[in-house]
């Protein structure tokens, strides 16, 4: 059969098209929840009304993206029932509670307090609103925790048996804690607040570049470059260990990773070349000596197992390879543009302008990086669904690959609708909101009840004259 018609392929591509879509959702409102508490705290600490204001706007994008997230999320819940009975078939006594606990724990809690968040300002008392915006984060957490429990049981699976096919658990502490899901439930928190201080900080610029030199604007995207700057270093500490990890448990993914075939001593890193599969080598290869070797061992002469250990049992090379560099790519790139952006403020009191016009560019880089480390991640757990315990052919349905063709097709069109959708939604309320309020505050009202204006209308810097507060 050909493989663009082989049920397997499409229902592999049409899971992928699902969590990529779902996944960009809660990648902004997991760390977005918590900007909203810290400029809820600030309000209250400070009774500047400008971190009111900047709670207003984000607020708003936060419901956008709740929004479409949950609605994402749930067709991925009918494929387990029809394109991957044989997952549920397998491993449903350890997949089906955690999912449970997701509802349980995060889903509820979500759904009682964000109404309050949304609506309830001015409705509720300060603290009451102050406490559904925490409960709300809270929330966001534990929904990542819970799917990053079960994901990252998939690629370290412990704590259970197998009985005639079925896993049956024999310690949730083992399951719940596996191996590799601290370094994944960090790395993913910590990318979703980069994802997060790249979005503030681009939109921040559109609205400043547009004129909007309101004080919440400056200070939005003040926070947006200082959270991205001290995560990107956290965040490359963690993927070294996350790494350290994967080596460990998956050396099949960090040899396709790094494109060795070979198992050698003081392995060097391949920086750019084109994995050939037939061959059994990586064609036209950039390489540092020993580098590999260094960063994955910490010792330059320490040894990497090959790809040819694994034939049979290894991930297609060259996806895994390049959506590798392209996370850590966009990732040099956050770090460098966040570093220069914040120097250029130092000296100048605010970026100049083709900065700006960079931040303004770089609005959604969370995102690519996001989901180039997630294709690194579960491509290279192929030819397994559950790492050594059940692969991808034997869970997959018997649906007809015409009919996933048809809803592949639908899917990706409403996908791609969707994303641009939302895109401009964001741009356009960034285009409209100079005084940002929470739902629920009257259009009447000269500002945010409780707050103060600063007397002082002038905005400190040399690039400030004659700007001043919203």
């Amino acid at each position: 059969m050909d493989t663009a018609m082989d049920p397997l392929m499409l229902a592999r591509i049409q899971f992928a098209a699902n969590i990529s879509f779902h996944i960009l959702f809660p990648t902004i409102t997991m760390g977005l929840a918590w900007v909203l508490v810290y400029f809820k705290w600030q309000a209250r600490r400070t009774g500047d009304a400008a971190w009111m204001n900047s709670y207003g706007f984000w607020v708003k994008v936060f419901a956008l993206s709740f929004a479409l997230g949950v609605v994402s999320g749930i067709t991925m819940s009918f494929q387990f029932g029809t394109n991957w009975p044989g997952f549920m078939n397998a491993v449903g006594n350890i997949a089906g509670p955690l999912l449970a606990y997701e509802i349980i724990t995060a889903f509820f809690l979500e759904a009682a307090f964000l109404g309050i968040m949304l609506f309830g300002y001015r409705r509720v008392s300060e603290r009451v609103h102050m406490l559904a915006t925490v409960l709300v984060a809270v929330g966001t957490t534990l929904s990542a925790f819970w799917i990053l429990v079960l994901n990252s049981w998939m690629h370290t699976p412990s704590g259970f048996e197998m009985r005639d096919g079925v896993a049956y658990a024999t310690s949730w502490w083992d399951i719940v804690f596996n191996p590799s899901m601290p370094y994944r439930f960090a790395h993913m928190m910590l990318a979703s607040f980069l994802t997060v201080a790249f979005l503030m900080a681009g939109l921040s610029a559109y609205r400043w570049y547009r004129g909007d030199r309101g004080a919440q604007v400056r200070l939005t995207l003040r926070t947006g470059l200082i959270m991205g700057a001290c995560l990107m270093p956290v965040q490359v500490l963690v993927g070294d260990l996350h790494g350290l990890n994967s080596l460990e448990h998956q050396p099949a993914k960090v040899a396709a990773i790094e494109g060795i075939w070979e198992t050698q001593r003081g392995a060097p890193l391949t920086l750019f070349g084109l994995p050939d599969e037939e061959a059994r080598e990586t064609r036209l290869a950039v390489a540092v000596p020993k580098l590999a070797s260094l960063i994955l061992t910490h010792d330059p002469d320490g040894e990497l197992p090959g790809l040819n250990d694994f034939i049979g049992e290894h991930p297609p090379v060259a996806p895994v390879f390049w959506s590798f560099r392209i996370m850590v790519g966009v990732g040099l790139l956050m770090w460098i543009a966040s570093w220069l952006a914040l120097w250029q403020w130092r000296r100048r009191g605010m970026p100049a302008s083709w900065m700006l016009r960079g931040l303004i560019a770089m609005s959604f880089s969370g995102w690519i990086a996001v989901l180039a480390g997630w294709y690194t991640t579960e491509i290279g757990r192929q030819p397994w669904l559950v790492h050594g315990v059940l692969t991808t052919a034997d869970a997959v349905g018997d649906v007809p690959a015409s009919l996933i063709g048809v809803s592949l097709s639908i899917y990706l069109c409403i996908y791609v609708l969707l994303t641009v959708a939302y895109v401009s939604v964001v741009f356009h309320l960034a285009r409209r909101d100079k005084d940002a309020r929470p739902f629920g505050a009257r259009d009447d009202a000269p500002d945010f009840e409780g707050f103060r204006q600063p007397r002082d209308t002038r905005l400190p810097g040399p690039a400030n004259e004659g700007v001043s507060h919203a």
